[in-house]
């Protein structure tokens, strides 16, 4: 009986969720003349009613642990990868306007992808090989320098609860060569939203942030270490559990 109640709980989710994409898209695209803040909050409303609707229909509840950690000059993001969840809730609830960096594919999705192309984002031709992670730093320190921040998954792809992945180093190559601080985040969404699940579960997601660490005396790999160790240390205490 739990087991259906969930389903059609993730159901009605999926339908609204659905339905509000189409809506919402045909709105910012309404909004697409005016200046980039307002083409942000607007698009960024619907991330807002997602997690709203989560809570409602699916009783996927937050807390923030860390949040002061927030740093006020520019900034690298590099969260632990989980679900669609954190995808979803991050874009709205950072301090600054946030650049997601992802292969470019995603851009064709309908209204969705259209959506996002109004943003400033950094879509990856991965054909491009090398010349691709050149063109993140170019966009990356121009994204910076008017006042957005950059999130990158450094797992690449959605993770398993109590699984790590591969950290990869592009976030904090793009770090060094910025001089943007890299901030970690750790959280257990996948716990409530796993990944490849239609069924989403009732629960506590909580979204721990680090303390900015300068890309100052590092390198690459040394400045990823120190994020990756942060990060799954971190999870051990949010999701001892799982471990």
């Amino acid at each position: 009986m739990r087991t259906a109640i969930l389903f059609l709980r993730s159901l009605l989710f999926t339908i609204v969720m659905i339905v509000a994409t189409v809506v919402w898209a045909c709105v910012c695209f309404l909004a697409a003349p005016f200046k980039y803040n307002t083409r942000f909050w607007v698009t960024s409303r619907w991330n807002v009613f997602v997690i709203w609707l989560a809570k409602v229909l699916c009783g996927i509840r937050y807390e923030f642990k860390g949040y002061d950690n927030l740093p006020q000059g520019p900034a690298i993001l590099l969260s632990k990868h989980q679900s669609a969840w954190e995808t979803i809730f991050l874009l709205p609830n950072m301090t600054h306007p946030l650049v997601f960096v992802f292969k470019k594919e995603i851009l064709y999705i309908p209204f969705f992808g259209w959506a996002m192309a109004l943003l400033r984002m950094i879509p990856i031709d991965r054909k491009r090989g090398k010349r691709a992670f050149a063109d993140v730093i170019r966009h990356g320190k121009r994204r910076l320098a008017d006042g957005q921040w950059i999130i990158m998954f450094p797992e690449g792809t959605r993770i398993p609860v109590g699984q790590k992945g591969q950290y990869k180093s592009g976030g904090t190559r793009l770090a060094i060569a910025t001089g943007a601080v890299v901030v970690p985040i750790a959280h257990n969404s996948g716990e409530c939203w796993p990944k490849n699940s239609f069924i989403k579960r009732p629960g506590l997601i909580t979204v721990s942030i680090g303390k900015p660490i300068s890309p100052e005396n590092h390198t690459p790999d040394s400045l990823m270490q120190e994020v990756e160790n942060w990060i799954e240390s971190e999870m051990r205490v949010i999701s001892p559990h799982a471990y």
